[in-house]
């Protein structure tokens, strides 16, 4: 499997660009907002985002001001949504490091969040690309639905399949879309090129997270979350979903429509999807999503950009962490 750093070659210039425009909107004179943005700046993840919009850029022209300008943008969205869900799920830590509401408290994350969904609007408007800022301020309002949607679904019975592919669209395969959308639209790209890039996103988005979701009844204690963390907090996932469609359990479906989350009955849960096909079924649909995501760019002539994007989707579906 190729690596992220592999991906980041292609576009290194451009990327060295993204991350010293980046710099900038991390400082800040006021202390305390200072402080909180150089917590954050030190666990910055693998930036999948930004690079999926300067890759998507690079695929149908030259990166330009437009697109770097996108990709900040939405790497602030991101991370302003990363410290709202922090409080809303009670995570104690992101990226290895205490997360925002836990170092400071629930108002001073709030807050900061608020300043980091701000200022993505105000760089977003820097592109004077207005079907990119129309993009990008729909993104803000369907993470928020899809947020809702998935706790409006912790308080009722076990959902289905398709309110699961539903809730992961809006929470997160429509931030990989607009980047990729976004990211062809930042040099002009044709109607037909913004298309395959949108399906592309959705798709490698779909895939990032059912991957995520099979970690969560992963054996490996190296992925960055506590095993099990999804299911005591209510979250019921494609592996849980897909392994009680092949095994019907009344003991389980009790566990879960009852919110007995005990510690015994969550490994309870983990071994039940373990050992019954949940984990290899989630592989097998996140496998069809991924070569449906593959086959969007065949519309692209083949060299490194193209490569690098199916490098992307492979380390996507790959990764252990």
């Amino acid at each position: 499997m190729k690596s992220i750093e592999s991906v980041k070659n292609v576009i290194s210039k451009e990327f060295a660009l993204f991350e010293s425009e980046f710099g900038k909107v991390y400082a800040h004179d006021n202390q305390l907002l200072s402080s909180i943005l150089q917590h954050l700046s030190k666990s910055k993840g693998k930036q999948v985002r930004p690079l999926l919009v300067l890759l998507a850029a690079k695929l149908c022209g030259a990166v330009n001001n437009a697109s770097i300008h996108t990709a900040i943008s939405l790497e602030l969205l991101h991370t302003a949504s990363l410290i709202h869900d922090d409080i809303v799920d009670e995570s104690d830590e992101r990226r290895g490091q205490q997360a925002v509401h836990v170092k400071w408290n629930n108002k001073v994350a709030v807050l900061a969040g608020d300043y980091m969904l701000s200022n993505s609007l105000n760089i977003a408007v820097k592109t004077q690309n207005i079907q990119i800022l129309e993009l990008i301020s729909d993104l803000g309002k369907s993470l928020a639905d899809g947020e809702l949607l998935q706790l409006s679904n912790t308080r009722k019975l076990l959902q289905s399949e398709q309110d699961y592919y539903t809730i992961i669209r809006k929470k997160t395969a429509l931030l990989f879309s607009v980047c990729t959308t976004a990211g062809a639209l930042s040099v002009d790209a044709d109607s037909a090129q913004v298309q395959c890039l949108k399906q592309f996103g959705e798709l490698l988005g779909m895939c990032f997270q059912i991957q995520d979701d099979i970690f969560d009844y992963s054996e490996n204690l190296n992925i960055g979350k506590p095993v099990g963390n999804d299911i005591s907090e209510g979250k019921v996932t494609l592996p849980l979903i897909l392994a009680l469609r092949n095994t019907p359990n009344a003991h389980i479906l009790d566990i879960v429509e009852n919110k007995r989350f005990t510690s015994e009955n969550i490994n309870h849960v983990l071994s039940f999807v373990r050992n019954n096909g949940g984990i290899q079924l989630a592989q097998e649909v996140m496998e069809r999503f991924r070569a449906e995501a593959a086959s969007t760019l065949c519309i692209f002539p083949d060299g490194e950009v193209k490569t690098a994007m199916l490098e992307m989707l492979e380390y996507i579906t790959k990764r252990n962490k």
